[in-house]
């Protein structure tokens, strides 16, 4: 007899580690059902969530238009450039410098144009005595003329000198201050307030006329000067608002509107020039970074999930709907996404009103049973009252 029970429990233990459940007849030696039986009765674990794991699918406004590319540019901007030859003796304000209207850049040697200046000065004197001269003649001549002691003709030479001499003063007036001009002009001074961005000459460098010297930018300009494809730029009107993102600024968009359209199209390119302006005070402070955005010429209502309710395997989309008490893993056809709320445009597989995991993990799986949570103040409003049936 315990012969018979010891190979009943020796069949039974190999039958357990091969994974396999023993068989109906067999028991361990105490009368209880084998291990393999046991596991197979043991019920598939319930998912527990509450109602912020859940996320009802709505219709929203869903914003469509043509792309636009391009970058940020000032729409205030100056090129200082040389306007007298002269040799560059120094550069007052680098690369980022702020500067006010009328403060000095860059100075040029103006030896050589202040010695003009003096010799402008002299000439416009020089004229100036050979004119009280002429005047002096001509009445001379006038006085003579009426007594009869001089000739008409010496009268009319009178007259031409001095006009002549008027001519001159008037000429050397004009050199005078060409001369001026030009002294001022080795003083390079910034336009408008605004922002030095590129210095290109340094001490010592010769400055022929039309070299770039400086380049100043009103940083409160900035604007957005994107193109729009001609196939599409029919659909674009003044006044229409533009979401798009900027390089260097991640995870956040810019609000503009659309300013002015290009009346012709880029004979390269093929595309259209539109310039955006900022439509709030938000705007990047750096010029020429690349954005990228959308023109929204139309608005639509569609089915949008956010990004976290979206799982991807692949060229796959799908979420995690709540069917009745289980999870139903939903292949979805993924649209556009919506850069103002980051939102995807949900095409099929879902409807309005469907319920969805709202940020699934790696460990759900389809079939699984859900089970909602109590909410803790309803559990706890329910305590007392189940005591006090007890008591």
């Amino acid at each position: 007899m315990l012969r018979n029970t010891l190979v009943a429990l020796a069949i039974a233990s190999a039958l357990v580690a091969c994974g396999k459940p023993a068989p109906d007849g067999d028991k361990a030696a105490d009368g209880t059902p084998a291990a393999g039986a046991k596991g197979a009765d043991k019920k598939q674990p319930r998912l527990l969530v509450s109602a912020e794991d859940l996320l009802t699918v709505q219709s929203n406004a869903l914003a469509a238009g043509p792309v636009i590319t391009g970058s940020i540019q000032p729409e205030r901007k100056a090129d200082l450039r040389a306007e007298v030859g002269a040799v560059v003796l120094q550069v007052l304000k680098e690369n980022g410098e702020a500067v006010r209207k009328g403060d000095l850049l860059v100075r040029l040697d103006e030896t050589s144009i202040r010695d003009s200046l003096t010799s402008a000065e002299e000439a416009v004197r020089s004229a100036r005595q050979v004119l009280d001269q002429a005047e002096r003649m001509l009445e001379r001549n006038k006085t003579l003329r009426t007594s009869g002691m001089t000739s008409m003709q010496a009268l009319e030479d009178a007259e031409v000198r001095r006009n002549s001499a008027q001519s001159e003063v008037v000429a050397a007036k004009a050199r005078l201050a060409q001369a001026r001009q030009q002294l001022s002009r080795t003083n390079v001074r910034a336009p408008f307030d605004g922002i030095v961005s590129e210095r290109k000459v340094s001490n010592g460098d010769t400055a022929q006329i039309g070299k770039e010297l400086i380049k100043v930018i009103d940083p409160s300009s900035m604007r957005f000067e994107g193109m729009v494809s001609a196939d599409k730029i029919g659909v674009v009107k003044v006044g229409q608002p533009v979401l798009f993102r900027v390089n260097g600024y991640p995870g956040q968009n810019f609000q503009g509107k659309v300013k002015r359209v290009d009346p012709a199209a880029n004979p390269v390119t093929r595309q259209v020039e539109v310039l955006v302006e900022f439509a709030d005070k938000l705007q990047p402070r750096v010029a020429g970074l690349y954005a990228e955005g959308r023109v929204e010429t139309e608005t639509a209502d569609s089915l949008m999930l956010p990004a976290s309710a979206l799982v991807q395997a692949g060229d796959t989309s799908y979420a995690w709907k709540i069917k009745g008490d289980k999870l139903a893993k939903v292949n979805l056809a993924i649209g556009t996404r919506d850069e103002r709320t980051g939102q995807w445009q949900v095409k099929s597989g879902l409807v309005a009103g469907d319920q969805v995991l709202r940020a699934p993990g790696p460990t759900v799986h389809d079939g699984q049973p859900v089970q909602l949570a109590t909410p803790k103040n309803v559990a706890s409003a329910a305590q007392p009252a189940t005591a006090s049936k007890g008591n």
